[in-house]
């Protein structure tokens, strides 16, 4: 059996995507189980063990009857779209996969065989359950038995892997793993938005006073200037941090990612990249239901994932007060210790 997932919207999303890969492939270990996703997200599919294959969407509207083409010859028995919209349903119609299932949403669930209705607006779930749920249900279509899947850790590399990548950013960055590493990733795109300079700088400098720390302040492409001023303001409040803005691409920083022992983000791709690795993770989620911490809480391990999010007063995390909370990261940051 030949099975097409279709997950090729965001990194955050394709990754709380992937217990639903496990569970398809868990459900059907014969199956050549492949992604559908789009280039920047290829490197996370090729690093999952639970899928096969990965075919690279080209997002051309304009020459999806070409691309139809393409994936029909390719002989899916069935395909699973995680995320539904009219070119993903025309698509998969088109390509004449006998099997389609996908959510109930709008006129377009019409041009599946099967759709399970699920209201994810509503963000009453975390995404990675609607994805479970949604393949379970693909999994029943196909007659196969539906059984328990942990979400966690569904991403992971060896000791020997890991240990390279220590020595690369060592001397890559000139630090030592001889202290707690903590990677921040203070610039998040997208529907989100995150701390403000002087936010990142109170929580930083606290963490450091808790343990001795080696800070690394990411940024991915065009974010360097804002990352780099980061570095700039906390020179001379704490005694090591660089800026990481070079990588050799999404493996290679997903490698380096594996390495830090906590990720700190606002809800962005590299905080659930972490959270799948169950690198200890404290996120900042924006004021929106569509984007709830409970929707969009990471792949973490229980108590390794730590969520924020503004109050009723605050209209989003630039007016978040980070010094309330303070005693509470202080408290989780001591149970990861024992």
């Amino acid at each position: 059996m030949k099975i097409l997932v279709v997950r090729n919207d965001k990194i955050g999303d394709f990754v709380l995507a992937l217990p639903a890969f496990k569970a398809i492939k868990q459900a059907f270990p014969s199956a050549n189980v492949v992604a559908l996703v789009p280039a920047y997200t290829v490197d996370i599919a090729r690093a999952c063990e639970w899928i096969d294959d990965v075919i690279i969407d080209p997002g051309k509207p304009d020459s999806l009857k070409e691309f139809a083409q393409a994936l029909e010859a390719e002989k899916f028995d069935a395909s699973i779209c995680l995320f539904s919209n009219t070119y993903n349903a025309k698509l998969v119609r088109k390509a004449r996969i006998p099997i389609r299932i996908a959510p109930a949403t709008k006129w377009v669930q019409f041009l599946y065989t099967h759709t399970l209705k699920q209201k994810r607006s509503r963000s009453e779930k975390p995404e990675f359950q609607y994805n479970l749920e949604l393949a379970n249900y693909f999994i029943t279509v196909l007659k196969g038995a539906v059984e328990p899947v942990s979400p966690h850790q569904v991403l992971h590399y060896s000791d020997e892997l890991k240990q390279m990548q220590r020595a690369k950013l060592a001397h890559q960055l000139n630090i030592s793993f001889d202290r707690r590493v903590c990677f921040v990733h203070p610039v998040t795109g997208g529907s989100s938005n995150t701390l403000t300079q002087s936010q990142w700088c109170k929580l930083i400098t606290f963490l450091d006073q808790l343990t001795p720390t080696q800070f690394v302040i990411t940024a991915g492409p065009g974010e360097s200037e804002v990352s780099g001023a980061l570095v700039d303001a906390l020179a001379g409040q704490i005694d090591s941090v660089v800026l990481y803005d070079k990588n050799d691409g999404l493996e290679d920083f997903m490698r380096s990612i594996a390495v830090a022992d906590v990720f700190i983000a606002g809800s962005t791709g590299p905080l659930h990249i972490a959270g799948a690795l169950d690198v200890p993770t404290i996120g900042f989620y924006p004021k929106k239901r569509s984007s709830t911490p409970l929707r969009w809480q990471t792949l973490n391990s229980p108590g390794k994932w730590l969520p924020f999010h503004p109050n009723e007063q605050q209209e989003d995390l630039t007016q978040f007060e980070v010094e309330p909370h303070l005693p509470e990261i202080k408290n989780w940051c001591l149970s990861l210790e024992k």
